[in-house]
């Protein structure tokens, strides 16, 4: 078995939402039943982060959605407190509520199981905070939006909100001896300073009471799917966290292997990360910085979101001019959008204005 049970052909059908059709200028109804959906954004970041990360909220913002932001505790608190204070201050934020900052930072260790552990925290933050959002998306400071919250939210409206969008496959390959065999410790979990995951000996066998997975470690995710990663009710979750907590590229597994072994959810995987990610040949740690060069790619691939890109990069504003619309450092203009200047003031956020990229 190669992935989940259930497939769906995303690309072919809802997707088709993302493609360049002629550009809208009208406010889009939608489809008789449907309803406006609601995501809910973690928007993390570390050391010298803190621009990248202001600049992707800004671009991600819309009244209907909650966010979560966190700098990592490697960051220095003068950026901390910077954005913290740029999150009370921002008149929109203010009004709306709906921007919250983990202001006690965790330390969060590349490739180890302290991710997962933030990527948990944030869930539980914006399940406590909200009982209307529909999905969860965890994002970087490094990752950049293709399309518009419009985009976005017209297009899962008439989805199936228990719909997972999650990377997959349990076609290890070289990760069976190189990670999940391997045993790692994460100094992130009892240090206050940072320093990467080491190894320790001996290895370990596969397990046998569950079947791994592995695959992106970006996702969208059900509201229901989250709720069962934070309560548990049948312990799966918490067993296979604990199992991870030894495995090296925890976020590359963790949330795939709950619901690849949980009856209730394998259903609902779709097989794709919504995200374009380029990588060097031969393929490096992290994957290739985005350019301009890069434009005509990431615009074919129909995917909601990119990475990785470096601060303030020319093909960023490019993105905004020509898929986002999005002028000046404001907010990505939607339907919502009213005052002088533009989305200075608060409009009916339920009214869509799906963009549409020239062709």
């Amino acid at each position: 078995m190669r992935s989940c049970q259930f497939s769906l052909v995303f690309q072919q059908t809802k997707r088709a939402n993302f493609s360049l059709k002629p550009r809208l200028s009208k406010l889009h109804p939608l489809l008789p039943g449907s309803t406006v959906p609601r995501f809910a954004y973690l928007v993390s970041g570390s050391k010298g982060d803190l621009e990248k990360l202001w600049r992707t909220l800004q671009t991600l913002y819309h009244p209907l959605n909650q966010y979560v932001v966190h700098l990592d505790l490697e960051a220095p608190a003068e950026e901390r407190l910077e954005l913290a204070s740029r999150v009370e201050k921002d008149p929109t934020f203010s009004k709306v509520g709906n921007v919250h900052m983990i202001t006690k930072a965790n330390m969060v260790t590349y490739r180890g199981p302290t991710m997962v552990a933030n990527t948990l925290h944030a869930c539980a933050i914006l399940l406590k905070r909200s009982k209307d959002w529909d999905w969860f998306i965890n994002l970087s400071a490094s990752d950049y939006p293709l399309v518009t919250q419009d985009d976005l939210l017209y297009t899962f409206s008439d989805l199936n909100r228990n719909l997972n969008f999650i990377e997959h496959t349990s076609q290890l390959g070289w990760k069976e001896g190189q990670r999940a065999m391997p045993l790692i410790i994460d100094p992130g979990l009892y240090q206050s300073t940072k320093s990467d995951i080491f190894w320790v000996t001996p290895q370990r066998t596969l397990p046998t009471a569950f079947k791994l997975f592995t695959g992106s470690a970006w996702m969208i995710l059900s509201r229901s799917f989250v709720e069962y990663c934070i309560w548990g009710w049948d312990n799966l979750p918490r067993i296979l966290l604990m199992y991870y907590t030894n495995f090296v590229s925890t976020p590359e597994g963790y949330f795939q292997t709950v619901m690849c072994n949980a009856p209730e959810f394998v259903h609902t995987a779709v097989n794709h990360d919504m995200h374009y990610i380029a990588w060097d040949i031969p393929p490096k740690q992290h994957p290739h910085i985005l350019s301009l060069n890069d434009t005509r790619k990431m615009i074919a691939s129909g995917a909601a979101f990119a990475r990785k890109f470096n601060q303030d990069g020319p093909v960023l504003d490019k993105i905004d001019k020509e898929l986002l619309g999005r002028k000046n450092g404001s907010f990505t203009p939607g339907g919502w959008c009213s005052g002088n200047p533009p989305c200075s003031k608060i409009g009916d956020p339920t009214l869509l204005r799906p963009w549409s990229r020239s062709s």
